[in-house]
């Protein structure tokens, strides 16, 4: 637990863009509790809407290839992690000390790795059950994230701006190279269809242990290096705004044109490179990296140049303890404690108003009560950090 003057993967409260921790509170809204409540919408009677379908669609990954808005909440954190780095190392580099920048880094990557081994079940089932597929996952959701922060973090120690834009182009490229030229071994043309791809033979045969899909992961090993490009690009966001040169309207309407290339850099490149998040390709990177700085963009817009800051308190609320939310939302069924108290004769009450409006109250319910624990922890100054 930290106070709010500790540099973190979360920077401190003194001279942070509030737009940054805005704008991660909106990623995790949608892990925590928002596609929850557009489901239980989306079940009202008499709503149902070519408009509302699409949304829905929307908020489901696709099964392989091809890019909808629930795709673009891991990347979107990875990019608010580099963010940060910009700012957090940034500050602790400037008082000189590379030795505990160094320090810091490599505990916490390593820290949030374990911690990531834990939440997927540590060795409660063993190290590894080939028939059944259990056991310890060495490589997850929170593992990347910690690899990513660690590999970047130390890049921007080490490295000038060049450096890392270098790093960038040669993660982005190499990938790219890799899945487009490397056939796995035994197949005479490449592939990018699932489990006959590179990246996922590389899984079968050097990642041990428990594996998401069976024989390979998602967020496997070869597929981990394209995403520190994407942690990477939000170091360059971060970067741009902590520059003192440009005009918080100049930081927008850069933020705004990249973000506008790299989209449709990532559309027309998707044509023959194939977006495909699973495998996290190269064209996946620079097409969420796109729509990273379109919404950066619009928080930063929105909170630190027109100061239109109230409607965003909600998700700085749980910007300011993301993991520890996550976390925290895994245990506790906080829709399952909201149906407690608005659940039986509540619900059914609603429910004769508009069929459906009983699961909408409780699902409103359940993420009023994550609002409520982080506005506490916010107002109390109490963040948790790895």
């Amino acid at each position: 637990m930290s106070d709010a003057n500790s540099p973190s993967l979360i920077p401190n409260s003194n001279g942070r863009l509030m737009s940054l921790d805005a704008f991660r509170g909106f990623v995790m809204f949608w892990i925590v509790g928002g596609e929850a409540l557009a489901h239980a919408l989306a079940k009202l009677d008499g709503v149902q809407s070519e408009v509302l379908n699409t949304v829905m669609i929307q908020l489901k990954h696709v099964s392989w290839e091809g890019f909808r808005f629930y795709d673009l909440i891991f990347p979107s954190f990875v990019f608010i992690v580099g963010a940060s780095v910009a700012f957090s190392l940034g500050k602790l580099q400037a008082s000189g000390s590379r030795r505990d920048a160094v320090r810091r880094v490599i505990w916490r990557g390593l820290l949030l790795w374990l911690v990531g081994i834990i939440y997927y079940g540590g060795i409660s089932n063993g190290l590894y059950d080939a028939e059944t597929n259990q056991g310890v996952r060495l490589l997850g959701v929170l593992q990347r994230i910690g690899i990513c922060y660690l590999v970047t973090g130390l890049l921007f120690i080490y490295l000038p701006v060049r450096g890392l834009v270098a790093a960038f182009l040669v993660l982005l490229g190499g990938y790219w190279a890799l899945l487009s030229f490397v056939a796995v071994p035994g197949q005479e043309a490449v592939s990018f269809e699932e489990g006959r791809n590179i990246t996922n033979w590389f899984d079968s045969k050097y990642l041990p242990f428990r594996k998401w899909s069976g024989t390979h992961d998602p967020e496997g090993i070869l597929s981990t290096l394209p995403a520190i490009a994407t942690c990477l690009l939000g170091v360059f966001a971060g970067l741009l705004l902590k520059n003192d040169g440009l005009t918080r309207g100049k930081k927008v309407l850069t933020l705004l044109g990249a973000g506008a290339i790299f989209v449709l850099v990532g559309n027309l490149w998707g044509g023959y490179h194939p977006v495909i998040k699973c495998l996290w390709t190269s064209s996946f990177v620079v097409l969420a990296g796109g729509w990273s700085l379109i919404l950066l963009a619009f928080f930063y817009l929105m909170i630190d140049v027109v100061h239109l800051k109230k409607w965003a308190m909600p998700f700085v609320w749980i910007g300011m303890n993301p993991i520890a939310i996550y976390l925290l939302s895994s245990v506790v069924e906080f829709t399952d404690i909201a149906e407690r108290f608005l659940g039986g004769s509540v619900a059914e009450w609603a429910n004769e108003i508009v069929p459906g409006l009983g699961g909408l109250v409780v699902a409103v319910g359940g993420m009023f009560l994550i609002f409520w624990l982080c506005r506490t922890l916010y107002k109390r100054n109490v963040f948790f950090r790895i």
